[in-house]
């Protein structure tokens, strides 16, 4: 089940590649309308650090810090660095990943979220899901602006 994880997130990093470096103009990374909030630039910077947060620092042991009203409150980040975050994420997952044991995927995760305790192998599925929701939001804002 490990192995699938890996690959499915790398994958999905590859995609949010992809959708960063599809906008036209970098600036509209950035744009928010009507009842959108968040911009595809701070869905990703919220990405990079809800990963590096929850498998890197909880699972990996990493030295990240997060500041999570930051992800929705920067703005105007070049492309160029949301893309190097992203394959830094790539990275940490790469390395983080395999060593978490059986053991370990058993244990309760360390937070507790919507009402109960789950398993990390759950919450690594949920992390996936999440990322993938965004990545849908950010690939209709770009439709939505490269129009």
């Amino acid at each position: 089940m490990l192995d699938s994880l890996i690959l499915l997130y790398d994958r999905d990093l590859q995609k949010l590649i992809t959708e960063i470096d599809a906008y036209k103009i970098e600036s509209d990374l950035w744009l928010i309308r009507g009842e959108i909030k968040n911009s595809a630039g701070n869905l990703c910077l919220h990405l990079i650090g809800n990963l590096n947060h929850y498998i890197g620092h909880q699972l990996g042991n990493t030295d990240y810090v997060r500041n999570r009203p930051l992800e929705f409150e920067d703005k105007d980040i070049p492309k160029e660095k949301l893309i190097f975050n992203i394959e830094a994420t790539r990275e940490m997952l790469k390395r983080v990943l395999p060593n978490i044991s059986a053991d370990v995927l058993a244990q309760n995760h360390t937070e507790e979220f919507y009402g109960g305790n789950h398993s990390n192998e759950y919450f690594l599925i949920h992390l996936l899901t999440h990322l993938n929701y965004h990545l849908g939001q950010i690939n209709y804002h770009r439709r939505l602006v490269n129009a």
